[in-house]
């Protein structure tokens, strides 16, 4: 049977946070020798935006991009190993947490360096648009990143362009310990900014994720008709700590108060309790996906643990240089 877009939604969600509770149970391990940066509590953003865009629509992520990787398609086994430094790994080892790339799910690429995927995704949307492909393409942003000249040379290149591009902004209040409130004026929103250099913006409830979708398909809808970039703003919040797996709100950059008010409004019981309400799911259907996503999560960590390391060689492979020729040769 079909999956209904509301079950598909809460199953992808259920999904990305197996994933990362995985992720944090076992990183002690010490087999996961990379910085993970973990989206438990803001699945919702990813979850909509996968359910939105097509599997020919391209998309790039930042440094906190599991869950925009896992929601456009990406291979679990391979992202897996990829944290593993495996062979195997999406990036054959050799780029970790925040260097993931799957081009079979249209997902180019993420990177580190805050901000530094909006070029890339404005010159794919670019291309696209020369070649008349009829593609758009989802550049995965948090709040960081409107303040990085890179997003407004971008975005004003973006809008002159009339390119097919969505910024799709996570704003989960912290630039990992500095809130917006000691990086941005007092009432500015994020969504007005983009607005002033010519996108067309909206803003959302984050953690609604049938809401984020609708948000995030009308925008697509737009871009597919040629009304050129746009930017949707999804308020909400992480509960772990700004990189790795642990919990932080004994460091006194947010209270115990504000976390639990953001707790509360989880995406995933939120529409949990909507649909057993509304007889979209009954307890069945969510003992059996819940099992079959535990089996899907123990299978991808089997596989990143019998495979092998990259060899030695590995390092003169993926990479261009005279002196790499030079030793080719």
């Amino acid at each position: 049977m079909t999956a209904t877009l509301p079950q598909r939604l809460l199953r992808d969600m259920l999904r990305i946070r197996a994933v990362e509770e995985a992720i944090a149970e076992r990183y002690a391990e010490q087999k996961m020798r990379c910085p993970v940066h973990l989206s438990i509590g803001q699945e919702a953003p990813a979850a909509a935006a996968g359910a939105a865009l097509a599997p020919t629509d391209l998309a790039v992520s930042g440094h906190r991009a599991h869950a925009h990787y896992l929601a456009k398609g990406g291979d679990l086994k391979a992202m897996i190993a990829e944290i593993h430094g495996k062979a195997t790994g999406c990036c054959s080892g050799k780029g970790g947490s925040m260097h993931l790339t799957d081009l079979s799910a249209g997902f180019v690429g993420s990177t580190a360096i805050v901000g530094g995927t909006v070029p890339v995704g404005v010159g794919l949307a670019l291309a696209r648009q020369l070649a008349g492909r009829g593609e758009m393409v989802c550049v995965f942003i948090g709040d960081a990143v409107l303040e990085t000249g890179v997003f407004y040379e971008s975005a004003n290149f973006a809008a002159l362009r009339r390119l097919p591009v969505l910024f799709l902004c996570e704003n989960n209040l912290y630039s990992v310990y500095s809130p917006l409130s000691v990086r941005q004026p007092a009432g500015r929103s994020l969504a007005e900014a983009a607005s002033a250099m010519g996108l067309n913006a909206t803003a959302g409830d984050g953690n609604d994720v049938l809401a984020s979708h609708d948000l995030i398909a009308a925008a697509a809808a737009r871009i597919r008709r040629g009304e050129g970039p746009q930017f949707v703003e999804l308020a909400t919040y992480r509960w772990r700590e700004h990189c790795g797996p642990m919990f932080d709100n004994d460091i006194g950059y947010r209270s115990p108060a504000e976390f639990e008010a953001w707790r509360a409004l989880d995406p995933i019981a939120r529409l949990t309790r909507q649909l057993l309400a509304g007889g979209g799911i009954d307890n069945a259907w969510l003992a059996a996906t819940s099992g079959a996503i535990k089996d899907e999560v123990d299978a991808a960590f089997a596989f990143a643990d019998a495979s092998p390391f990259p060899g030695p060689e590995a390092a003169f492979t993926d990479i261009w240089s005279p002196e790499v020729a030079a030793c080719r040769r």
